[in-house]
């Protein structure tokens, strides 16, 4: 879920409504920002996505999850006595909010400073991805057929899932695997550890803050126990990754036991509560995320925007076909996607994208879920080919783009390395400049063009 959340990668753990930046764990797919660029426009095109193996997008509501402005982190080596120390303040702070002393008291027993944590935090090596790479993974044999096989395990839960939340089996599924692959690498970390240490941190303490606070919240209704919550080092907890906020918001007790449990090795709670989740942001049930389409060979990629809509059949009027030529079937109006400009997959994007996108607002890893969901059912890969030969940029490329944008007058209103909206016109611009195909994409060789 949105906390803009992660897959070791762009962009979620379960920041369902209310996310800023956590970390991936080992074999999450999902796509993050990191926490100083959480504003980085869905629309992206693909060197696009620059992912990070340390936190990510998770769904939420965005409660701005940048990083806070506030004093360096503290010196390990004198962390944990001055972390002692901000107990007692933290404590009275949460009573405050309704936290029981003796729940507090129980909370932090044999709680420290987690350098680790912190180190995690401060370094989260960037790296680049093409959206391609980023999907190769995503829906990859094995991941396909894991999916399979955990939907055929779960089936009876999962069409009782769906039938009561109206969220087809494979998309929850295809969530599943994408943030805790099937549950094999939920975290292990003792959330009130981590987020005590990124509390008394401070770089961003109001909003982990708030999550402890939450966290207790979810100890304090009997929901599980202190050394029982576990999960990743920023707080993304269970099988589909919530955080702690997100959790009291929204998840659900499915099993009827009293307790809404995603951290225990039956899953059930946490599938049936990301359907709940996904349903409650407005889940259409029979309606796909999108389809891969053809473009015509004039298509005008001014068109290729989130903010243009038609429906199917006005769409085929300018050539847009499903990849079998025909019409794709009227399941309500949608926009045209092509994350990597015209040399490579186009789709037609509908209102579950966007319902995805709350869980992690990067396009690949929508794309991903949606993908993987569709190869789970049976569909067939894309149909169309990407350009293998191009590389994703690095932050100082994109920065540079930026700079010689302006220096020849397609001005792209800043250089912060960011590919939002105003680059990607920039970028149009200057592409119908050099007689070239408008999309957006900000690639390599428009790079060195630009030089």
């Amino acid at each position: 879920m949105r906390w803009a959340v992660t897959l070791g990668a762009v962009g979620s753990a379960l920041f369902l409504g209310h996310m800023a930046m956590a970390q991936t764990i080992s074999g999450s797919l999902r796509p993050e920002l990191r926490p100083d660029r959480h504003k980085l426009s869905r629309a992206i095109p693909a060197p696009i996505l620059a992912l990070t193996d340390a936190s990510v997008l998770r769904p939420q509501l965005r409660p701005g999850a940048a990083a806070e402005q506030s004093p360096p982190p503290v010196d390990p080596s004198q962390a944990d006595a001055g972390f002692q120390r901000w107990l007692p303040g933290m404590r009275a702070r949460a009573v405050a909010q309704g936290i029981s002393g003796s729940t507090f008291d129980r909370a932090v027993r044999g709680v420290r400073y987690d350098p680790e944590v912190i180190r995690r935090d401060l370094h989260q090596s960037e790296f680049t991805k093409t959206i391609w790479e980023y999907l190769d993974s995503a829906a990859s044999d094995t991941r396909v057929e894991n999916g399979k096989a955990a939907l055929q395990k779960n089936r009876r839960t999962l069409e009782a899932i769906e039938a009561r939340f109206g969220v087809e089996k494979e998309v929850v599924v295809a969530i599943w695997g994408m943030e805790s692959n099937y549950g094999a690498n939920r975290g292990k970390n003792d959330i009130i550890q981590s987020l005590a240490t990124l509390a008394y941190d401070g770089r961003r303490g109001k909003f982990f803050e708030g999550q402890l606070i939450a966290a207790l919240k979810i100890l304090q209704s009997g929901d599980t126990d202190p050394r029982g919550m576990t999960g990743s080092w920023a707080g993304a907890m269970g099988h589909t990754q919530f955080i702690p906020t997100s959790y009291l918001e929204y998840a659900v007790d499915f099993t009827g036991d009293g307790k809404r449990d995603i951290w225990s090795d039956d899953p059930t709670d946490a599938l049936a509560s990301t359907a709940a989740y996904l349903a409650r942001f407005g889940w259409v049930r029979g309606q796909p995320w999108g389809v891969e389409v053809t473009l015509p060979p004039n298509f005008d990629f001014a068109l290729a925007s989130r903010k243009v809509t038609r429906t199917p059949a006005n769409w085929a009027r300018l050539g847009v076909v499903g990849v079998n030529g025909k019409s794709v079937p009227d399941y309500g109006s949608a926009s045209i996607l092509v994350p990597a400009g015209s040399q490579g997959v186009a789709f037609m994007v509908f209102k579950n994208f966007s319902v995805i996108e709350r869980y992690n607002a990067a396009d690949a890893y929508v794309i991903g879920v949606g993908h993987l969901s569709d190869r789970i059912k049976g569909d067939p890969p894309f149909a169309a080919s990407w350009p293998r030969k191009d590389r994703a940029l690095t932050f100082a490329e994109r920065k540079e783009v930026q700079q010689l944008l302006t220096a020849r007058g397609f001005n792209p209103q800043g250089v912060d390395g960011r590919i939002g909206p105003k680059t990607l016109d920039a970028v149009r611009k200057f592409q119908r400049a050099q007689g070239l195909a408008p999309d957006g994409y900000a690639s390599f060789r428009l790079l060195e063009r630009l030089r």
